[in-house]
């Protein structure tokens, strides 16, 4: 009659290294914020910016920046790390100044109320956009991980391909690849998710 014998499995340390690698990154944040929000704010501000919005922009940047899958190697790589939040941060700051909301001032004056053209747009037609980005969200959602980066990146937050590049550690013209499948998948999931919710 043979007895089974089970025997723990040594540990090898590895939960311990994994925090030891969370600690020094969430240090390295840390320190990230402090030696670069002075220097996010002055680039916000040189896009025109006040300074509530290019506060904001700056603390969006350090959000979409620590997201980014290359953001953990640049832990010790300061000047490229800085690079690419002034990036990011630019990119944020145009896009925002861009914004009606920020770009004019709002004004209730019933005369030129009365004058903005009607929206053409029925509710029909405001359902189906919001259907469509719905879908949208989901397709990119479905997209592996370096090319749901390059999509975020180049399409929404419209950052150059060689900052791209270099933020994923890949040459601009495998973004450029990367990029152009994406769009391919992109677009093949669209088409399929239209015809699967046809009536």
């Amino acid at each position: 009659m043979s007895s089974r014998v089970t025997q723990a499995k040594p540990d090898c340390g590895c939960a311990e290294r994994v925090q030891r690698n969370d600690d020094a990154f969430l240090s390295w944040v840390g320190q990230l914020v402090h030696d670069h929000r002075g220097r996010l704010l002055a680039v916000a501000r040189a896009e025109g910016l006040g300074p509530e919005d290019a506060f904001d922009t700056v603390q969006e940047a350090f959000g979409s920046f620590l997201t980014l899958p290359a953001a953990r190697s640049l832990v010790d790589a300061r000047d490229d790390s800085r690079n690419l939040l002034c990036a990011v941060t630019r990119n944020l700051a145009r896009n925002r100044r861009r914004l009606a909301a920020v770009a004019r001032p709002h004004e209730a004056d019933p005369e030129r109320l009365a004058a903005l053209p009607a929206s053409d747009a029925g509710v029909e037609e405001l359902l189906a956009a919001a259907e469509d980005q719905v879908r949208l969200r989901g397709c990119v959602a479905s997209l592996g991980e370096l090319q749901r980066a390059v999509v975020t990146l180049r399409m929404l937050d419209e950052i150059d391909g060689q900052d791209v590049a270099g933020a994923l550690g890949i040459t601009p013209g495998h973004v450029a690849v990367l990029l152009h499948r994406a769009k391919a998948n992109l677009l093949t999931c669209m088409t399929n998710e239209t015809e699967r919710n046809a009536p």
